[in-house]
């Protein structure tokens, strides 16, 4: 069983995300901040993790998968960089300001797919099966 780490200060989109994930098969662990997320990903060891950007700070997700990216030895998320990232996030609308994994100059740490919410469910499915 596929174990997935959401990491959303949405305790209503986690629930559901939870319930929908759980139904299709997969192991879930929730966390509700950026933190959070950091502490459990090292004691559930995820197959991959749905992130959202902002959650304690407007930059929280980011700043989670820079330090799960990590290329530093002494690195403790050494053992979980490679596991994917799913960035499930509303900053396009919040912010008007437009991401893409496509742009060469971007900001955006190493992420395997970028999702905007509302989420489509079907897509959120697609891409963790395609991921894991």
């Amino acid at each position: 069983m596929k174990k997935i780490l959401l990491v959303d200060d949405d305790k209503d989109l986690s629930q559901n995300l939870e319930t929908v994930l759980k139904a299709k098969g997969y192991a879930v662990a929730v966390a509700h901040s950026g933190a959070e997320g950091l502490k459990k990903v090292l004691t559930e060891k995820p197959d991959a993790i749905v992130l959202d950007v902002s959650m304690e700070t407007d930059t929280a997700g980011f700043e989670f998968a820079y330090q799960i990216r990590s290329q530093r030895e002494t690195s403790r998320y050494k053992a979980m960089r490679d596991t994917p990232i799913v960035l499930l996030t509303a900053i396009n609308q919040v912010t008007n300001h437009r991401f893409s994994l496509n742009d060469k100059d971007s900001f955006l740490p190493d992420i395997n797919a970028m999702l905007t919410k509302p989420v489509q469910i079907d897509v959120l499915l697609g891409k963790l099966q395609e991921l894991t």
